[in-house]
């Protein structure tokens, strides 16, 4: 099957949305199909065309940048020559340029499905306002042209003003696709020692530096914790650097991170063997996103899959992971007085919060999400599709789990 991937962003961009679309690309030509992935050319380095593990990439340039969105000529036409090749058309939202893929798709008469990854709200003003509402019409626009719409949890679809109308109509839940790469016990140990974390209890986060992700909850949240657990370290794995739009925020951080130079340690995008050992050496992970534009926290699953409990906030999506698996605490939203209260809650009682960690981590196989979406893509191909949406059998285990570990 040819499956034509449209989004924004996507590698080297760090974010769970590209995250994402890169691990369900790779598995689907690990499965045998051809998969060609449709985006911005952000960065006037990247090549236009590329092929990353199997992965056809084409890259359009962008003429104009409007916050974090981008204009690009030239992605009308290849969209149309890409889209006659395609066999499906698979859209990741949000982007501006949405509805007019999903036109084309329908006049072609080719299968055309939308994964919704998350709201967008960017910071507060009258222009990003403006951006907003226009992006709100895209989506809806694109909504009414696909045939199916995709997102990962119903808790979530249930809350969002844009997936809440598509209710038992045209919305479907995929679990969403997560692995990590195999670490050695000398890859984990070597970790320990370049970050100095004996006798330390460490709290994880793995985020960029947005302002979405509620950073400065945690750094609030420093001193109680510091109070009741003085060895506690924050290590901080993502981008914190020339991010995109959020460099006054980075600004307006910048004092607490050398506040808490000792207790706080931004390393960078980790990859491979190097993110499984930050994951190995956690005592807990973190999750103070602060509004819809985080819809689940793949991190949550990484984090789990390695025995790593969660604290997550209570947002609708995020709260799912801890809530199917008992496998961590559920606090507030910008609350940084709960965050600390859960944080200590479980680094010191971590034993209480373990959980099957092989069931998760298959649970959300990228195989397995491969292989749900290529029968989503068949059943609109034969007009075969049940438009009722169905609670994934890999949620229904999870609950299982959860029930017999008597919480």
């Amino acid at each position: 099957m040819k499956i034509l991937e449209v989004l924004t962003y996507y590698r080297p961009w760090v974010s769970g949305l590209t995250i994402y679309v890169e691990r369900l690309s790779k598995a689907l030509v690990n499965q045998g199909h051809d998969v060609t992935v449709l985006t911005s050319r952000y960065d006037s380095q990247l090549p236009r065309y590329d092929v990353l593990d199997g992965v056809k990439v084409v890259r359009v340039p962008v003429a104009l940048r409007i916050s974090k969105g981008v204009l690009m000529p030239g992605f009308g036409p290849m969209a149309w020559k890409l889209a006659q090749r395609a066999d499906v058309i698979h859209l990741h939202l949000p982007q501006f340029d949405a509805p007019g893929v999903a036109l084309r798709g329908r006049i072609m008469g080719k299968p055309v499905i939308l994964t919704y990854h998350c709201d967008l709200q960017l910071p507060q003003g009258f222009f990003n306002s403006l951006i907003d509402r226009f992006v709100l019409v895209q989506n809806r626009l694109a909504g009414k042209l696909a045939d199916v719409i995709v997102t990962y949890t119903r808790d979530y679809g249930s809350n969002s003003p844009f997936l809440s109308q598509y209710i038992d109509k045209k919305l479907q839940i995929v679990p969403p696709p997560v692995t990590l790469d195999a670490c050695s016990d000398e890859e984990i140990e070597r970790f320990r020692i370049q970050y100095k974390l004996e006798g330390r209890r460490v709290i994880g986060i793995s985020a960029r530096l947005a302002s979405e992700k509620g950073v400065e909850v945690l750094l609030k949240a420093l001193p109680s914790i510091l109070e009741e657990v003085p060895d506690a370290l924050v290590l901080h794995a993502g981008p914190y650097e020339d991010i995109i739009g959020e460099e006054s925020y980075a600004r307006r951080l910048a004092p607490l991170f050398k506040q808490y130079n000792d207790q706080y340690k931004l390393l960078g995008t980790l990859h491979g063997e190097e993110l499984s050992a930050f994951y190995e050496n956690l005592d807990v992970l973190c999750i103070c996103s602060l509004n819809s534009t985080e819809s689940f926290g793949l991190v949550q699953i990484e984090a789990m899959r390695n025995g790593v409990p969660v604290a997550a906030c209570n947002l609708p999506g995020v709260r799912q992971p801890v809530t199917m698996t008992g496998m961590g605490e559920v606090t507030s939203v910008g609350d940084h007085r709960a965050l600390a209260h859960a944080l200590i809650k479980i680094l010191r009682n971590k034993e209480q919060y373990t959980r099957d960690s092989q069931l998760i981590a298959a649970s959300f196989d990228p195989s397995q999400t491969a292989a749900t979406y290529v029968s989503l893509f068949r059943a609109l191909q034969q007009g075969t599709l049940d438009p009722a949406a169905v609670e994934p059998y890999a949620y229904v285990r999870l609950g299982i789990m959860r029930d017999q570990m008597g919480r």
